[in-house]
């Protein structure tokens, strides 16, 4: 009898840690290891115990995007501009919360004969293509009358190599996020002329997150509880600065920097018809810009619903 009752305990207990293993949705998360898209980290703080994130750290947009369509993320984040470049080519890509504004910075070299934009005229400016700050880079030149294609030499450079390239004379200029122009600006060797936003019509806006169309169709109840958490991160982030940037600086930035980044970042996640508006804009410009051919259906790529349901909710 005694031999009965073990055998039983052992199979329930058994049942009991299958099934909860069964239930435990596993839910795979892209972002930057950056302070400006930290959030991600923090969900599982205001998620259902139900629910186990795993967070996988990328370097660029692209590489998120491609591990999305390829079902290895259910999540990811990426800068506006991607977001409207995939769109742009049919990719089945859908936006269901901002992640942060602003963040980006021309630099040039500390005692340089650079002082104004119309002084880059034949100078190297180091970018990094595809990305918000290649637009970004366009549009400053061209509101500043230079061609970016005939009147300076854009040079690849990977964000990581931007500033040893500007201190020992490689690039004259470069155009990335934060906390690279802080960086430069610390240490030194570079001075910020200017912070490169859009005008009225396209704002700061910088990045969001991205799902899969199929993901909304299929399980919208965890794209849900994904803002849901996203919104609640971003919040509590903002609101407890010393927190934010203290875990930020364990991704390798110092605590000082980061200190002073921190007013060029700004963490994000409403998303309403205004911006929308701005990223159409955006989207204008970089059709204009040659970026893309055409413009993507933005009806499809914005997705307020889950947004709304928050605010609904909150």
């Amino acid at each position: 009898m005694k031999r009965l009752s073990v055998v039983f305990l052992f199979l329930a207990c058994s049942l009991f840690f299958a099934r909860g293993v069964v239930l435990a949705e596993k839910i795979k998360i892209g972002t930057w290891k950056t302070a400006q898209t930290i959030q991600p980290f923090f969900y599982e703080k205001f998620l259902p115990p139900d629910k186990e994130v795993s967070i996988f750290s990328f370097t660029n947009p692209a590489d998120q995007k491609v591990a999305l369509l390829a079902g290895s993320l259910d999540m990811c984040g990426t800068t506006l501009a991607h977001a409207i470049h995939s769109a742009s080519r049919g990719q089945p890509v859908v936006l269901v919360a901002a992640l942060c504004n602003k963040c980006s910075a021309l630099v040039v070299k500390k005692g340089g004969p650079i002082k104004a934009i119309n002084d880059l005229r034949g100078k190297k400016i180091g970018y990094v293509p595809g990305t918000m700050h290649e637009i970004l880079l366009r549009e400053t030149l061209t509101r500043n009358g230079l061609s970016p294609d005939k009147d300076v030499r854009l040079t690849r450079v990977d964000f990581f190599d931007m500033g040893m390239a500007l201190a020992g004379g490689g690039i004259d200029a470069f155009l990335s996020g934060e906390p690279f122009p802080t960086i430069a600006l610390h240490e030194g060797y570079g001075k910020i002329l200017s912070y490169p936003y859009y005008g009225e019509s396209i704002g700061t806006i910088n990045a969001g997150l991205l799902v899969k169309r199929k993901t909304i169709e299929e399980n919208p109840e965890l794209v849900y509880r994904l803002v849901l958490a996203h919104s609640r991160a971003t919040r509590y982030l903002k609101s407890h600065e010393d927190e934010w940037l203290k875990k930020a600086s364990t991704f390798g930035t110092p605590l000082e920097i980061l200190k002073k980044a921190a007013p060029n970042m700004e963490l994000a996640w409403h998303m309403d018809a205004s911006f929308i508006a701005r990223a159409r804009s955006l989207g204008e410009r970089m059709q204009a810009l040659g970026i893309i051919e055409k413009q993507p259906d933005y009806e499809k790529l914005f997705d307020l619903t889950f947004v709304k349901r928050v605010l609904k909710n909150k």
